[in-house]
């Protein structure tokens, strides 16, 4: 039998532990939420000021998207394309030709819409796509080639030619003029580009022939952009 003093000190172990218990069952999460809850009771300016800011941003948001354009990368049935072709390294630019052909069906063009023309090579690209963009005639041009590095300085002059007047057919018309030259070290390199292992440029051009047009002709359709320029040829 247990003394009087010992009796009490049981006592009062039980009566200690009976107060203890429930405050360690709270949940952790019960008391964040009513610290939370409390905060925001104390604090109603903080929360509702919360909130505000939460739904000026998702306004801000959707007014932002609403002013942002994406040309489609389906072309519309009357759109007519360009395509200039370097007949210099034809094993690769007929490979990237095809590419282009495919693109352009797969992406709603009809072949009829197509117009090739072939240049000697990749130094004759720029006149013959400035000439057809200044015609009027085409929604885009796409300019197709390869130059493949050799031992002389020879491939950085076409290459710095090439991209600079490609480049300034398009400023100077306000037509799409793109860029489907391939510039490579070696022929394996071209080949890999040209529905290799690296996919095919030509297509690629051609795709992002339509993505231009598409974009432009929605642009001048609210007239936010400048018609073509240039006289007509």
């Amino acid at each position: 039998m247990l003394c009087k003093h010992t009796q009490a000190q049981a006592r009062a172990f039980a009566s200690g532990a009976q107060s203890v218990a429930p405050r360690l069952s709270t949940p952790r999460a019960l008391v964040s939420c009513s610290k939370t809850s409390a905060a925001a009771a104390a604090h109603p300016a903080t929360a509702a000021a919360s909130t505000s800011r939460r739904s000026s941003v998702r306004v801000l948001a959707a007014k932002q998207e609403a002013n942002v354009r994406h040309g489609s990368v389906v072309a519309a049935p009357s759109q007519k394309y360009g395509v200039v072709v370097g007949r210099f390294n034809d094993l690769v630019t007929k490979l990237l030709l095809e590419g282009a052909y495919g693109a352009f069906q797969s992406h709603g063009v009809s072949l009829d819409n197509v117009e090739v023309c072939w240049v000697p090579g990749c130094f004759e690209l720029p006149v013959v796509a400035k000439a057809m963009a200044k015609s009027g005639k085409f929604d885009a041009v796409v300019c197709i080639g390869v130059v493949v590095r050799g031992a002389t300085t020879h491939y950085d002059a076409v290459v710095s030619a090439a991209t600079s007047g490609v480049l300034n057919a398009s400023t100077d018309t306000g037509v799409p003029v793109v860029f489907g030259v391939l510039t490579c070290d070696t022929m394996e390199q071209a080949l890999d580009r040209a529905g290799g292992k690296v996919g095919n440029k030509g297509g690629e051009a051609a795709i992002t022939a339509i993505e231009m047009a598409n974009l432009m002709a929605s642009l001048r359709g609210d007239g936010l952009a400048a018609p073509a320029w240039g006289p007509k040829a």
